[in-house]
């Protein structure tokens, strides 16, 4: 049995948490896109350790599904891919156990393959006419994206900025952006469909992770359990395998 993976905000409206169909009941989690290839590689191996329990993801930028818990949708488990809207679920009163950080992340830069635009730094960024894009500033990677540049003192002009990191990285992918700046594990995921450039400025913005089960999880042991295989040893190798920094 293969996790479910569905993609963008508001989804799963109408889809009630940790439902039951026959003998399968079904734990959803909300989890940040960059996490979409990693936690769905451990939603089969959850699936295969608890059997006739379904994973459902729903992966969107953090704010946009920290938004959503806090309107009332339904969910087992909320990973977010920073501390910030992490604590806006628990100020909404959807998380009461004490989150825990399992993962942390940094930026760098992608361009189409080949790096036509000749991108060397981040100050290259402020280049004229360039095509960046970049996530919004209430997300997690716009976030970072924005305290990097201004630590570095280099101003850049975004032709757009997406809902999630995975948007910022379809534009490069899709020839509709010269460079955008991604997480270092969304820039290993895309592979030979863009060029990486690393840059030391980001260092200082070093995303953490944390993760906690829904207060009104329908299902809490499995969602804990589920919990507990992100931030176990299994957890532990497929992040680092994914390319995630360990806390």
């Amino acid at each position: 049995m293969a996790a479910t993976a569905v993609l963008g905000a508001g989804l799963l409206s109408g889809c009630g948490s940790s439902s039951t169909s026959g003998d399968t009941k079904t734990i959803t989690v909300f989890a940040a896109a960059s996490l979409q290839r990693v936690f769905t590689q451990l939603g089969t191996q959850y699936e295969s350790a608890h059997p006739g329990t379904r994973v459902a993801f729903s992966f969107a930028g953090s704010s946009d599904l920290a938004a959503q818990l806090n309107q009332g949708a339904p969910a087992d488990v909320f990973a977010s891919a920073d501390q910030a809207n992490m604590d806006k679920a628990v100020k909404g009163g959807r998380i009461t156990d004490r989150p825990q950080t399992f993962a942390t992340n940094s930026l760098t830069i992608v361009t189409p393959p080949g790096n036509p635009a000749h991108i060397g730094s981040l100050s290259d960024l402020s280049k004229p006419d360039l095509r960046l894009v970049v996530c919004a500033p209430q997300v997690p990677c716009g976030s970072a994206a924005r305290k990097v540049t201004s630590a570095a003192n280099v101003s850049i002009s975004p032709v757009s900025e997406e809902s999630s990191v995975t948007d910022v990285l379809a534009k490069v992918t899709s020839g509709q952006a010269d460079a955008g700046l991604v997480y270092v594990t969304d820039a290993a995921g895309a592979g030979a469909k863009v060029t990486t450039v690393n840059f030391p400025e980001s260092s200082t913005a070093v995303n953490v992770y944390p993760i906690a089960a829904v207060t009104d999880s329908k299902n809490a042991e499995a969602a804990k359990d589920f919990v507990t295989l992100v931030t176990g040893p299994d957890g532990r190798k497929a992040l680092r395998q994914a390319g995630f920094g360990l806390p």
